[in-house]
């Protein structure tokens, strides 16, 4: 392979070039490519990562956003005592966990806007089948629909994982994973609101499902959140404020995205290190929808509960997310800092978690807390402080990820391969929260493995995450080499890169 500057990054631009920016950089013509000044403001132009990053944020808050705030008031809001949550979500992530491998293969042949789309109407599907469950009882549409959006969910989340960390510039990362998070979580916060506005007066025990209007109205928005997904541009049209464009591999096959999701566990097997942190992301919703909020709270105060920790989530990604991008510290120094701050967090919130858990078993339920009750402070604060704890957890492992390539195809790989473990984990916690397994073991579960994840992960820290990422290193994973790229019949642009 030919040697290149490491100082300048190699990107294709197809289209030719004008200045539309106050910074003289050339963009391609077009209206996608003109910012909107609105007094002293410049809004960014429609083909700007920015502008698509938000698109994408509010696919995710109509459908993820929606499923969170379903799932989060426990037992998905029925009064079934969570045996039809636990066999959809398990049925769910299990197919999540074999579709996410190969996710990010479907995502770089079918395009972002499919991807999305596809994924967004498994999502109306899910929270039909509950709606469904509320009138008929049908379990068996249930479980369809977790298979369903397991397949659905896989390619959603993959392109929605290349597009966070592949179309920011190196020193943006975190913020753009906070922008997004901060988008995204607002979804379930609204679904929390709706929640809690439609049993604001059921004081009843946990036993009251929410209302056939709750199911009613996340389908309408789910569907919409598909619709929306349309409205994005193809990857190769995205032009970053400095000129650059995202860096693609060209006219993808079933075959070469198949061997190259592969290669990416042989050219990086440093990644096989982050797969116990993949994989403890979500085995703690388990515990914390069903085994906390489910089972200690009434059904209005679990919906606050709910809002409140969506809301802790925002909160948590706009501190990491922008402390993680902190340009006075080197790149390197952050990712350390930020595991140690990590594990620091596991111990402070998991061990005031142990010292609820202590108070009640799954045999043992002593009433279930309402708002008004003189007790309900320090479980609200806990509750809030897992909803600030994921938020923190998944920002970082997206930045971790972001910070180890630019490239767009490894990176869906990457983002595959997260999901895919992600929820592997997910669905043994399901199923083994519906073999009613005692509270205290899913706990200690959830513990060790965040805090025994971390220590793994740390090899990544100390020696794989770097200032910046060389060209070479993005290039090497398409068996290209500079003179064949060079070769290629394209116009190609060379711009100073964003320092770390």
């Amino acid at each position: 392979m030919t040697n290149i500057n490491e100082d300048v990054l190699f990107t294709n631009v197809q289209e030719p070039m004008r200045s539309n920016e106050p910074s003289g950089v050339e963009l391609p013509k077009g209206w996608k490519y003109k910012s909107l000044k609105i007094g002293p403001f410049t809004l960014p132009s429609y083909a700007s990562p920015e502008s698509q990053l938000i698109l994408v944020s509010f696919v995710c808050f109509l459908c993820p956003g929606m499923f969170n705030a379903v799932n989060g008031i426990g037992a998905a809001g029925l009064d079934d005592d969570a045996k039809a949550s636990n066999a959809s979500n398990t049925t769910l992530y299990a197919t999540f966990a074999v579709v996410g491998f190969f996710a990010g293969t479907v995502t770089n042949v079918l395009g972002i806007r499919i991807a999305l789309s596809f994924g967004g109407l498994g999502y109306c599907v899910y929270v039909s089948s509950y709606l469904c469950f509320n009138i008929t009882q049908n379990l068996g549409y249930v479980v369809f629909a977790g298979f369903l959006l397991g397949c659905c969910a896989g390619v959603l989340w993959s392109a929605q994982g290349a597009i966070m960390m592949s179309y920011p510039p190196e020193k943006l990362k975190g913020r753009y994973i906070s922008w997004f998070w901060i988008v995204f979580n607002m979804g379930a916060v609204i679904g929390g609101l709706v929640q809690l506005a439609l049993n604001f007066d059921k004081r009843e025990g946990k036993k009251a499902a929410v209302t056939n209007g709750t199911y009613v109205g996340f389908m309408i928005l789910t569907f919409l959140g598909a619709c929306l997904s349309w409205t994005l541009i193809d990857a190769k049209h995205v032009i970053r404020r400095d000129g650059t464009k995202i860096i693609l591999m060209k006219h993808p096959t079933w075959q070469s995205e198949i061997l190259g999701l592969w290669e990416t566990l042989w050219t990086d097997p440093y990644i096989i290190f982050l797969f116990p942190m993949f994989f403890a992301s979500n085995w703690f919703y388990t515990y914390q929808f069903n085994d906390v909020n489910y089972a200690q709270f009434n059904v209005r105060t679990r919906a606050l509960n709910n809002t409140l920790y969506w809301l802790a989530q925002i909160m948590g990604a706009g501190v990491f997310g922008f402390a993680l991008d902190f340009s006075n510290i080197r790149r390197t120094t952050r990712a350390k800092v930020a595991w140690v701050v990590m594990f620091v967090l596991t111990f402070a919130v998991w061990g005031g978690g142990y010292a609820f858990q202590r108070q009640y078993t799954r045999e043992n339920v002593r009433g279930y807390y309402d708002w008004t009750d003189s007790g309900y402070g320090g479980p609200m604060v806990l509750y809030i402080s897992y909803g600030f704890y994921d938020a923190a957890w998944q920002t970082c492992v997206y930045w971790f990820m972001g910070a180890i390539s630019n490239n767009s195809r490894k990176l869906a790989n990457f983002a595959g391969f997260y999901k895919g473990i992600q929820s592997a984990g997910a669905a043994i916690v399901f199923r083994l929260d519906g073999y009613k397994k005692p509270y205290m073991d899913i706990f200690l579960s959830s513990w060790i493995l965040l805090a025994g994840s971390l220590v793994v992960a740390l090899p990544v820290m100390l020696v794989k995450i770097k200032d910046t990422v060389p060209i070479e290193e993005d290039l090497r994973f398409t068996d290209e080499t500079i003179e064949d790229v060079m070769g290629q019949r394209d116009v190609y642009l060379l711009s100073e890169p964003e320092k770390a």
